[in-house]
């Protein structure tokens, strides 16, 4: 099947008339875990409502997971993951390093997918052919640098406390071999790699709806995106991007 660009656009679209209206505004956060601090918004909860409904007009059939509202339409093989705003936490800070993410999979692959950033007026997307931007500058394609070596490299994480005893010092290995680490970058971390700023993403315990999107970009703009065990990356749990195929080879002998 072929999802149409203008199909990515409205779904941003949408989903913008969501979030942008409640960012940087005061906003009533709850927390969705006990012992800890998972954060949701009214702008999380209403920008899924939007992006299924275009999605269910659109491809009635399909399946829906959503971070907010959980999965419907289990027995299809086409099934659209969603998180309404990734970077939760960025947004009731008011930094602009949200996204909206939409993505497809088919069989469990993901085939297309979009991040949205509204604040910024950009839009990251595929729908299997070719990596593309919209946004300032003008539309283009998205193209990963060709780092090789993990000494020229720019890596990002969330934060590296978000790593366990088991695998923080894994983490440190490859932090300690490259030239330069960013933290708290949440979605921005992957459109950024695809678009040839960064070099490097390291992650760990994301859920599928933290990366589905982000997969076939990156492929598609020539990067590589796998778990630390080497396998396909849709299922979440611990995650590494790089810009080229050399590169993650060299991240990967660390990890282990």
């Amino acid at each position: 099947m072929t999802v149409s660009p203008a199909l990515m656009r409205r779904i941003a679209e949408a989903a913008a008339e969501q979030t942008l209206p409640r960012f940087r505004q005061p906003v009533l956060i709850d927390n969705k875990v006990d012992g800890g601090f998972d954060p949701v918004t009214e702008a999380d909860r209403e920008a899924e409502k939007a992006i299924r409904a275009l999605i269910g007009e659109a491809y009635p059939d399909h399946g829906i997971l959503g971070e907010e509202f959980g999965l419907e339409g289990e027995a299809s093989d086409h099934r659209w993951i969603i998180d309404p705003i990734d970077g939760t936490r960025a947004f009731i800070s008011g930094l602009p390093l949200w996204g909206t993410l939409v993505g497809l999979t088919v069989s469990g692959r993901a085939v297309a997918g979009m991040m949205s950033q509204p604040f910024t007026g950009e839009l990251f997307y595929t729908v299997g052919e070719g990596a593309h931007y919209e946004g300032p500058g003008g539309a283009r394609s998205l193209k990963t640098r060709d780092t090789t070596e993990l000494a020229d490299a720019t890596l990002c994480t969330t934060t590296p406390a978000l790593f366990d005893a088991l695998r923080r010092p894994a983490y440190d290995r490859v932090e300690k071999s490259v030239c330069l680490a960013r933290y708290g970058t949440d979605c921005y971390a992957y459109a950024m790699l695809a678009a040839g700023q960064i070099d490097l993403v390291v992650e760990t315990a994301l859920q599928p709806y933290d990366i589905v999107a982000l997969v076939p970009i990156i492929e598609q703009a020539g990067g590589v995106i796998t778990s630390w065990a080497g396998g396909r990356p849709e299922s979440g749990g611990d995650i590494v991007a790089a810009a080229t195929p050399q590169l993650h080879e060299k991240a990967m002998a660390l990890l282990r």
